[in-house]
């Protein structure tokens, strides 16, 4: 089965399923999941995992993430970007230097309580706010705790039909909406906005450099698909990592629980083997200070190791 971490360029148009659907055929596999929603509209860094690679999605999700967008001031929408139907307009008489933008942009920087638009896929008892905007019910929105790590400003336009954008690049924390930051943006300039356009340009340690297109894909014969994958490891990079010896080794195929001194961590590890074979990911126990056990078993089941060793 093919395993690994496809850094996609996800096209506009297209949802995140809709690009699993398509890397299940090109890779003749069922086992394909997305690391987060980019809306239709948005292109950009999607990395998608294949076989068992799917097993690190849950944390790749939890990546940060850097856009460049633009917000157009002048006028608000129903879904806070391009695609809704025009709330308010107001004609942008004002313009504004670097520094000032810069200075407004920012206000927005360190963490932050963020309300997500009705037009998202966030849950409010049971259903997903766009069900309800789509049906024109009213509902209470949930607030979050979001980070914007950095923001920078890229450029200004003043345009002839009464409309001033400003595009930027931002680095956030997951759950952050950019079309709600682009309203927020306009709010504190004094007019209403959305966001026109964004490209996501990293998730976690993928960047749009190291990303395939779809149409590239469909052009390559398989093994060349295949040499598109990158290794799951990749994904916990950034974490702690142990190496442990045989015998623990053993106790961890066997899913034990380990106390901190066996396993010589009392913190989230991923721990690899003697040989550097990943084998899984140990946490803190919930109710033992001094035992760690496992949050997720990574290494290859028996049947896949030994086609490894024939091969």
């Amino acid at each position: 089965m093919p395993t690994g971490i496809l850094p996609l360029i996800k096209p506009a148009g297209m949802t995140s399923h809709d690009c699993v659907y398509r890397i299940r055929r090109l890779y003749q596999t069922k086992k394909v999941g997305h690391t987060g929603t980019l809306d239709p509209s948005v292109t950009g860094v999607l990395p998608i995992c294949v076989g068992r690679a799917t097993k690190v999605a849950e944390y790749m999700s939890d990546f940060g993430k850097t856009y460049e967008g633009e917000v157009t001031l002048g006028f608000s929408t129903t879904t806070e970007d391009a695609d809704g139907e025009v709330v308010e307009q107001q004609p942008v008489r004002q313009e504004w230097t670097k520094t000032e933008i810069t200075s407004v942009l920012d206000s927005f920087l360190g963490e932050q309580e963020q309300i997500p638009p009705m037009y998202s896929a966030v849950r409010v008892n049971g259903k997903r706010l766009y069900e309800y905007a789509r049906a024109n019910q009213e509902v209470e929105r949930p607030k979050r705790r979001i980070t914007i790590h950095e923001i920078n400003l890229i450029d200004l336009e003043k345009r002839s039909d009464d409309t001033y954008s400003i595009r930027f690049s931002v680095t956030c924390s997951k759950g952050t909406y950019i079309r709600t930051l682009a309203v927020s943006i306009g709010e504190a300039l004094g007019y209403p906005a959305h966001m026109s356009t964004l490209v996501r340009t990293a998730s976690g340690p993928f960047t749009l450099t190291d990303c395939v297109t779809l149409e590239q894909l469909e052009n390559m014969e398989m093994e060349h698909r295949l040499e598109e994958l990158r290794p799951f490891e990749e994904a916990l990079s950034d974490w702690p990592v142990i190496q442990v010896n045989a015998a623990i080794e053993a106790r961890i195929r066997n899913g034990a629980v380990l106390t901190t001194e066996e396993l010589g961590a009392s913190e989230r590890v991923v721990v690899y083997s003697s040989k550097e074979e990943l084998l899984a990911i140990y946490k803190p126990h919930s109710t033992k200070p001094d035992k760690m056990k496992p949050e997720k078993i990574l290494f290859s089941p028996p049947e896949q190791q030994n086609r490894k060793d024939e091969e």
